[in-house]
């Protein structure tokens, strides 16, 4: 039980699968800084002093109330903490696209989806987080809410989607056991190193070009907010209807292209021109620069797929966070101060 193990009160722990990643990093130092826990299990293949970028690196590294396990979220996981564990979240995943096989993606996201509600139920656990992405909605332009019929059309949509019923087969053995799924649209913030972290370079190096779609709507979630809504929806006072709760994480209204072009300039104090250019153009020169650049194994920003991800839409409009009056802490251009005041470095010093 959580409340007694042996006779003596127990102290309870949360284990997050994936911690040291992006999402997983910002929900641990959450849960620790506001409170929620004093000790935080991140099991993960990557150790934190491997953490590329040195910011999250840093906020993970040598905290009393963070411990790591090593362990590849694949695999059986034999370990057990030694506390009651009342929360298990799942942020383990392969998402980069394009950067993967298909195969790899089920492989990591389905096949960890078992594990980890597999050992959630060894751990007796009651709660469990898991956060899933936009992606199983599939592309167009119409707005989609929680209801909206998710059609994927890509491995890592479909392996989220799939994931989905996993995590909600383990709630259903149980009536007691409460899951929140999350949906987050692009999640951005310090040691993203994504698409958002590629636009803000892009805008203040001068080098961004609208190619029709400045008024393309991107939902987008700054990973701060993520975290709290992800905590609030949790702590809900129980009710019926809310032992499976799935939400859309996105800001409200979802921000357009040009929403996030001018908010970057605005925070970083520097107004650039940027130039509209034709798509075709564009796409067929940088089709040309990644002919070139890959069998070099140069790196570059101009990869076709994100000029092709840079004009679709994603309409994805968190309509059960409105609807149950979830309090938005951030507006797109404060959670973008809030970034640049974190790590400025990420904003040219």
């Amino acid at each position: 039980m959580a409340g007694e193990r042996r006779g003596r009160p127990a102290s309870r722990c949360a284990v997050l699968f994936g911690g040291t990643g992006f999402i997983g990093g910002f929900f641990a130092r959450f849960l620790i800084d506001d409170g929620h826990f004093d000790r935080v299990y991140l099991i993960d293949r990557q150790p934190v002093t491997a953490i590329a970028h040195p910011w999250r690196r840093a906020q993970l590294s040598n905290h009393p109330g963070l411990s790591l396990v090593v362990a590849d979220v694949r695999q059986p996981i034999d370990w057990m903490p030694p506390e009651a564990v009342t929360l298990v979240a799942n942020f383990a995943a392969v998402h980069r696209e394009p950067g993967h096989e298909p195969e790899e993606y089920y492989d990591a996201n389905l096949r960890g989806a078992e594990q980890v509600c597999a050992w959630a139920a060894r751990a007796g656990c009651r709660r469990l987080i898991f956060t899933s992405s936009i992606s199983p909605y599939g592309p167009g332009p119409e707005t989609r809410e929680e209801s909206s019929l998710p059609v994927p059309a890509t491995p890592y949509g479909g392996s989220k989607l799939v994931a989905e019923y996993v995590h909600r087969l383990w709630q259903a053995e149980q009536p007691s056991r409460r899951l929140v799924i999350a949906r987050p649209g692009v999640v951005f913030g310090p040691g993203e190193e994504g698409n958002v972290s590629r636009l803000v370079r892009a805008v203040l190096g001068g080098y961004f070009c609208y190619l029709g779609n400045r008024d393309t709507r991107k939902a987008g979630i700054y990973v701060r907010e993520l975290c709290a809504a992800l905590w609030w929806a949790l702590e809900r006072p129980a009710r019926a209807g809310d032992e499976v709760i799935l939400f859309n994480a996105s800001l409200a209204p979802v921000p357009t292209l040009g929403d996030y072009v001018e908010a970057i300039q605005a925070v970083a104090g520097r107004r650039r021109w940027v130039p509209a250019l034709p798509y075709r153009a564009v796409l067929a020169a940088g089709s040309a620069i990644d002919l070139a650049a890959r069998p070099l194994g140069i790196s570059h920003p101009f990869s076709p797929v994100r000029i092709r991800k840079l004009t679709a839409a994603n309409d994805i409009r968190p309509a059960w966070l409105l609807a149950q009056g979830y309090p938005f802490r951030y507006t797109l251009t404060s959670a973008l101060a809030d970034w640049r005041a974190l790590c400025p470095e990420e904003w040219g010093g």
